[in-house]
């Protein structure tokens, strides 16, 4: 009997650090990553994004954007409680308990780089042509990146000056 072999997935998660920042996830070691409000990642969410799975943490919207660290997915798709909070930025009165719209997932901390991976060294590296976050009006917050990017990013990341 052949055994199951779970296949991982690899991702890049982008968050404003005024809102959320690594060393957010790193106090709080997990938590849930909600608020997506975009149906193309909430059907990543849904049905490709899974636990075991591993995820760069990218630092948008600020003075220095990049890659600042990694994390790992601990808890598959479930159901955004913020969607039935009014006081919540992330209210959708159209979304009910029956059926919601918005989907998060649990991500836990793995570490946070010793430098940044910056946006123009990873515009800049061969081996990261192609990735989605890369694309000229890529807005998505949630993104696939393969093996090979994550892998080197990871080294980009954690390699000394």
């Amino acid at each position: 009997m052949r055994k199951k072999v779970s296949t991982v997935r690899y991702w890049l998660f982008k968050s404003e650090p005024d809102a959320f920042s690594i060393s957010d996830l790193a106090r709080t070691r997990a938590v849930l990553w909600d608020g997506v409000r975009n149906y193309q990642v909430r059907n990543l969410l849904r049905d490709e994004i899974r636990e075991g799975d591993r995820a760069l943490f990218y630092h948008s919207s600020t003075k220095e954007v990049g890659v600042v660290g990694e994390m790992a997915v601990v808890g598959g798709a479930v159901t955004d409680p913020l969607q039935f909070d009014p006081k919540s930025q992330y209210y959708d009165p159209k979304s009910t308990k029956e059926a919601p719209r918005w989907l998060a997932v649990t991500v836990r901390y793995v570490r946070t780089f010793p430098r940044l991976v910056p946006l123009p060294m990873l515009r800049s590296d061969p081996a990261l042509s192609g990735m989605q976050i890369l694309e000229r009006g890529n807005r998505l917050s949630i993104t696939a990146v393969t093996k090979a990017q994550y892998d080197r990013i990871i080294r980009l990341g954690t390699m000394k000056r």
